[in-house]
């Protein structure tokens, strides 16, 4: 079994709760954001930016009942115009982490009033290793869940222009001038400049050969 690292910030320790259930303490804690906390390429926490965080730990019978607020700076690009985002974020979450002979007491139950535990509950159960527990998976996956998955300056942002790039809420009358295609197969008809005095000295100089060849 992995063990936690007790230096990580954000491993907490539950042993002031003496696994009494009832007791309660609270913990403010202010940290630095870790790698990836957020949806890769489109917007998130900025890694070792400041995170502040608000935690209510009950002991309870089966384990110790997390409950907190994370509040963090967030940054991106607008998925419409590409500017980049500054904003902030306030998240609340709530998760019980099972003593570990608890959560085989629930194992066991779950067993009896169903055949088969699927992965999934499986995946979800958080457990404590010994009085520790690891609340970055939890903080993620609140943290994931609160971003937008289409991040956008502002909510009428009109986005780029698709002929030169320019930003068009900056310029809303922005427009390139464009030929009309229907009249776009007579422009190589139009003769060019010196075309007709060359065509008439081509053929006075063939009717001057033509002469020359009679006489």
């Amino acid at each position: 079994m992995n063990r936690l690292d007790h230096r990580d910030p954000l491993v907490f320790d539950t042993h002031e709760l003496g696994r009494r259930p009832g007791s309660m303490r609270k913990v403010s804690r202010t940290l630095e954001a870790p790698e990836g906390l957020g949806i890769i390429d489109v917007i998130g926490v900025p890694e070792k930016s400041d995170i502040k965080l608000e935690l209510r730990l009950e002991s309870v019978v089966e384990g110790v009942l997390v409950t907190g607020t994370a509040e963090a700076r967030i940054e991106g690009e607008c998925v419409r115009c590409l500017e980049p985002l500054d904003d902030e974020i306030d998240v609340e979450f709530q998760e019980l982490f099972y003593y570990p002979e608890s959560d085989d007491r629930v194992r066991g139950r779950s067993a009896g009033s169903t055949e088969d535990l699927d992965e999934d509950s499986e995946e979800e159960t958080y457990r404590l290793e010994g009085d520790f527990f690891d609340l970055q998976p939890v903080l993620r996956d609140a943290v994931v869940l609160a971003l937008p998955l289409q991040p956008v300056c502002q909510e009428d942002c009109l986005g780029l222009c698709s002929e030169c790039g320019a930003r068009l809420s900056d310029d809303p009358a922005h427009h390139h001038d464009a030929a009309d295609p229907r009249w776009a197969a007579l422009q190589g008809l139009s003769a060019a400049p010196g075309d007709e005095g060359d065509g008439i000295t081509n053929s006075g100089t063939r009717e001057g050969l033509a002469e020359n060849q009679e006489k």
